[in-house]
């Protein structure tokens, strides 16, 4: 691929899941892929994986998306090294164990708004000029939990981060970016078996069918 062509992609949430699977398939079509998340190993993986399908090595980017300077500071090295993004896939998130609404651990409550909703507002911050720049797409999987017994602390921040996200969508249709909130199907992801362990994973969709059929909404 020349490089006029290849695009610029963040994936924040990259380690493992439908992170992992969309940059993996990006990396292999040429694509350059910054990858985050706060496991150094597992970034490594998915870079050697990336290149074993042919793809350029990634930058790895070993960071906590709740960290607001850290997060600042690589929007500002995007903008200096590539000018731009052409496309952001947020797929970071907090699952806190299920338990009764009136039972959700504080640190739990605290952390899942911190991580789902308010780094996603500071995300959208940094990211939307990076974006404009290159026309590009935002890319945040939905996974509606809101009112599902047990899943008070998941549920309700997802909720608030897809509410913050639908707004950002409708801001957005004249000036861009293009923004995308699919639902993907059920995937055997580790989060999904912290929720149901013991689940029959078989008839489960594996995540890169489902990294499959956003990267074709991404070029529809």
């Amino acid at each position: 691929m020349d490089q006029d062509s290849q695009k610029i992609v963040l994936v924040t949430g990259a380690s493992r899941g439908l992170g992992a699977a969309l940059a993996e398939a990006l990396g292999a079509q040429g694509h350059h892929i910054i990858a985050v998340a706060r496991t150094t190993g597992a970034l490594e993986e998915l870079d050697d994986r990336i290149r074993a399908r042919g793809g350029a090595a990634a930058t790895l980017a070993p960071m906590d998306v709740n960290e607001a300077e850290a997060m600042m500071q690589l929007a500002g090295a995007i903008a200096e090294r590539w000018g731009g993004l052409d496309l952001w896939i947020h797929t970071a998130i907090y699952a806190a164990p299920l338990s009764p609404a009136g039972h959700v651990d504080a640190k739990d409550w605290t952390k899942s708004f911190a991580t789902n909703a308010t780094a996603t507002q500071n995300l959208i911050g940094l990211m939307e000029p990076l974006l404009r720049a290159r026309k590009g797409v935002a890319v945040i999987p939905d996974d509606p939990r809101a009112g599902q017994r047990f899943f008070g602390g998941y549920g309700a921040s997802k909720a608030a981060q897809m509410a913050l996200v639908e707004s950002w969508k409708g801001e957005s249709e004249k000036l861009g970016p293009r923004v995308l909130t699919p639902q993907p199907a059920p995937m055997p992801t580790a989060i999904r078996a912290r929720f149901f362990p013991g689940e029959d994973r078989a008839p489960l969709s594996p995540c890169a069918d489902e990294a499959a059929k956003i990267l074709a909404l991404i070029d529809g």
